[in-house]
Order: structure tokens, then sequence, then C-alpha cells
């Protein structure tokens, strides 16, 4: 360990530096040899290093971790490792946010007919399988005019959000609502599967007609299965713990606003998945495309 440190504590207290470095068998010019040094290449890199770490954790909302942060840099053309970008991280107080368990919102119907799993829990990133297969589910945003209830539907294939609608209750309309918003925005060009949990909503028969109406095959998972539906389960976890958790909402209309935001401009744009060899949602999409 290095002395310098308790000699210029000794300093700033008024005693001798002198006296400090004999007790310490340093030479007066070596401390101050070592007090005017310039700092040396690495430590110059890491400065600059960490400026850019800190703007690209700004830019992600204050959620991106280390790997996350360590793959945007590397879009940016910077080369560094990610041990260091950790290391930096801490050194400047700078983590991602976690996320949190939610309660379960939608009611399984026991009297509900049977609807085949055609997922089977794949949900494996596939760009040649664009609005082949979606998945969504519903999730509830605490406001101070009461709750407001989420339903999705998400692309396995590219984890884009394509539909979604907000609403004060729990009725069928609101996941008719989103499916209804993915195809007008998708237009799917051959037969889609939408995959959901057991949720009430999802095995009604009003919501069967909306999926024969829009040419959408229905398939569901098993009661109490997380994992039948965990790239929607996913999502949620990401909405809460990036945005809806972060701060009270005292309308539904600012939750509301904010949850466009949050999946318009930045969710499908910008953030960047893992799962997609971080890569944004419209950036997967693109290079399908091309």
């Amino acid at each position: 360990m290095s002395v310098h440190p308790f000699i210029e504590a000794e300093k700033q207290g008024g005693h001798s530096v002198k006296r400090a470095c004999e007790l310490l068998g340093v030479s007066r010019a070596a401390f101050y040899a070592r007090r005017s040094a310039v700092p040396g290449p690495r430590a110059m890199r890491d400065a600059e290093l960490s400026e850019r770490i800190a703007l690209v954790h700004a830019g992600s909302r204050g959620s991106y971790g280390a790997p996350r942060v360590h793959a945007q840099l590397r879009r940016e053309g910077e080369r560094c490792g990610r041990r260091r970008v950790a290391r930096l991280m801490r050194v400047l107080g700078l983590a991602g946010r976690y996320r949190r368990r939610r309660r379960q919102s939608t009611i399984p119907d026991p009297n509900a007919g049977r609807c085949p799993d055609l997922i089977e829990r794949d949900f494996t990133p596939d760009a040649a399988g664009l609005d082949k297969r979606w998945c969504g589910d519903i999730t509830y945003v605490p406001t101070e005019e009461g709750w407001l209830y989420l339903a999705t539907v998400i692309d396995i294939a590219s984890r884009r959000v394509v539909g979604w609608a907000t609403a004060d209750h729990l009725r069928t309309g609101l996941v008719g609502e989103a499916l209804q918003q993915a195809c007008t925005r998708r237009r799917p060009a051959g037969p889609v599967i939408f995959h959901s949990d057991r949720g009430c909503q999802y095995t009604s028969a009003a919501y069967a007609r909306v999926a024969v109406r829009l040419g959408v095959r229905l398939s569901v998972g098993r009661t109490g299965q997380c994992w039948d539906n965990a790239l929607a389960e996913s999502f949620f976890s990401t909405v809460k713990g990036e945005l809806l958790d972060q701060r009270s909402w005292p309308t539904r209309a600012a939750a509301r606003s904010a949850i466009f935001e949050f999946i318009e401009g930045w969710y499908n744009l910008h953030r960047l998945h893992s799962s997609l060899g971080y890569r944004s949602p419209a950036d997967y999409e693109a290079a399908a495309a091309a």
C-alpha cells in the first residue's frame, strides 16, 4: 500500500512533511515527485472511458448495467472490456435497475374451453419469423386515481411491442383492443399465433370471436406456469423496473403517457436486448429485412 496518502493527510493536518517522511522511510523528494506526477496513460484512459460510460448510462434512463453499457459502447466503436466497464461503473456509483416480481392480474376461468399450447415455451428470436408468433399479458399500474391496466402484444421473433392498450378495467375489451392494434399496425401476411396465459380475458368466447375475425390462432399456456409465457412476463418486469416503479403516478393519463413514451420512444427503437445480440427490436427487424 502506498504511504503517500498518509503523508498527505499529515500535511493537511498541519504536521511536518519532513517528520512524516522520516517516520515512514520515504524521501521528501520522492513524495513531492509523486504528488505532482502527471496521470499515466491508463488513468487518463479510465477518465475518458468513465465520461463515455456516464453518458451511456444517462441515455438509458439509468437502467443499463455493465453488460448493456459495454454493448452500447462497442456499438459506438469503443474498444474496451466488460470487466473494465463494470469496475468503472462501481467507481462512479452507477448500476442497472433490477426487476421485481409482480403479482398476478389475470384470473383463470375454470369453465373455459381447452385451448392448445402452440408455443411450448419456445421464445427464441427468429429473424425469419416476424409476425408469425405473438404473445401478451396484462399488468397493473397503481395511480392516485386507482388502477390502470396495461395489455400487450409482443412479436416473439423481434421482442417488439406491436400492440398495447390501457384501461381502468380488466374486461375482455382491453386485450381485444391490444390485439386489434397489433393487426392494424403489422398487417400479418399469413396466419399468426397469439400466446397468453389462462386469464379469463384470453379464454373468453368474446376474445375468441375477436381472434377469428382478425385471423389469429389462440395459444394458451398452463395454469400457474410463468415460464409458459416468459417473454410477456419479462417485458412487464422491464417496464416496472425501469419506469413504473421509479415514481408515483398522480393520474391514469400521466401513467399512460409515460408508458407510450417508454414503449414507442425507447423500448422498441433503442433499448438493447441481450437475446437479440444486444440490438434493439427496430435494429433487429431492419437487419432481418435487409
